[in-house]
């Protein structure tokens, strides 16, 4: 638990200037892999929790868990313990080790059981059946060069009402516009940077396969790939595009078993590992060109200590390979996006929260 002030009354400009420093510094794994930090001296009388957890202990859908319960809805309640300080759920016990091996040989009978599916699923995409995404069509872009340490925070924050608006007008989904809002953001970005690929962008989408009750804890995600429209001028189109592909997608998916999502999920994004060999960053086709990721968040305001939580804004990882990655935090009745990105790869990243903000504007108009 670490604590940081701004000097006082500091703005949003310079809470993200501090918050990109911080993300820079990898986990120390001397000590348990996560922390805090309290940020103090913002204007209004504000202050900011920046958190920082390694991903092998928990994903997004276990980090709004994780939030909800180290924060209240009672503005009155002085008591609630930040989550480093709440004791762990009880565990179950079998009562012995005789019942390991059942329970393996369930796991490799589920597993044995999503093959057929995967290798259907994967029959449909070596074929590929348009408007079906696969990881060879993804084109070479800037956004998949090597890194440096020094990140880029950038933020926007839109009404979910209006999101929902589009989504209903269009006949897509919330994520679907989100989807579109980021391409937007993104093609318009690479225009000024005399970067944009004359392919269409892929984006990869994690796919929480937990069930609605799950309590969360660990990782439990799939993907899909879709194709992000950012060579099509027209934002109506490359809506009408977006919802195509994350149908296609989607439909790869029905009817498989948690098991068979996470098995064709590896294997969909398996050629990723070729951009993270020394030497092939930015030589090699990569299997998609950013990740896009939307974690429900909570949905009423929290609090803490009576403070209210206003904005609740996500900082995903970059990698070799992957300067950009983009997730979106759900709070409230607002969508908040987080732009992270190599300060050195991707200059002025800011420019593409903007873009964001600006793009809603143009999707109502058209939609």
């Amino acid at each position: 638990m670490r604590r940081s002030a701004l000097a006082s009354p500091g703005d949003e400009r310079e809470l993200v200037i501090i918050v990109s420093r911080l993300h820079g510094y990898p986990v120390d794994f001397h000590r348990p892999p996560w922390e805090v930090h309290l940020i103090e001296g913002l204007e209004r009388g504000r202050f900011a929790i920046y958190a920082k957890v390694h991903h092998s202990l928990v994903d997004g859908y276990s980090a709004m868990k994780i939030l909800a319960s180290s924060l209240t809805t009672d503005p009155s309640d002085r008591e609630r313990p930040m989550f480093f300080s709440i004791p762990p759920p009880a565990r179950s016990h079998h009562g012995g080790e005789g019942l390991f091996l059942p329970e393996l040989m369930a796991s490799v009978r589920e597993q044995l059981g999503g093959a057929r599916s995967v290798a259907k699923a994967l029959l449909t995409l070596a074929r590929g059946d348009k408007p079906l995404v696969t990881p060879l069509h993804a084109p070479k872009c800037i956004l998949n060069a090597k890194i440096s340490r020094s990140r880029r925070f950038a933020t926007q924050q839109v009404e979910t009402a209006r999101i929902k608006a589009v989504a209903r007008a269009s006949g897509g989904t919330l994520n679907d516009v989100v989807l579109a809002l980021s391409a937007a953001a993104l093609r318009k970005y690479l225009l000024e940077q005399n970067a944009l690929p004359d392919q269409p962008l892929v984006a990869m989408l994690p796919v929480n396969i937990r069930p609605k009750d799950d309590a969360g804890g660990g990782n439990a995600v799939g993907a899909i790939l879709a194709s992000l429209a950012t060579d099509v001028a027209d934002p109506a189109e490359r809506l009408a595009r977006i919802i195509a592909s994350t149908k296609s997608a989607k439909e790869q998916l029905q009817g498989m078993s948690k098991a068979a999502i996470l098995q064709y999920s590896a294997l969909l994004c398996s050629p990723f590992m070729l951009q993270l060999l020394p030497g092939a960053v930015g030589r090699v086709r990569p299997t998609f060109n950013v990740i896009i990721s939307n974690v429900p968040g909570p949905e009423q305001p929290l609090y803490m200590r009576g403070a209210r939580l206003e904005a609740l804004y996500p900082m995903s990882i970059p990698v070799h390979g992957l300067a950009l990655n983009i997730t979106v935090n759900s709070y409230a009745g607002t969508l908040n996006f987080g732009f992270i990105g190599c300060r050195d790869t991707l200059p002025h990243l800011q420019r593409m929260a903007v873009h964001c903000g600006e793009a809603l504007t143009e999707i109502e108009r058209v939609a």
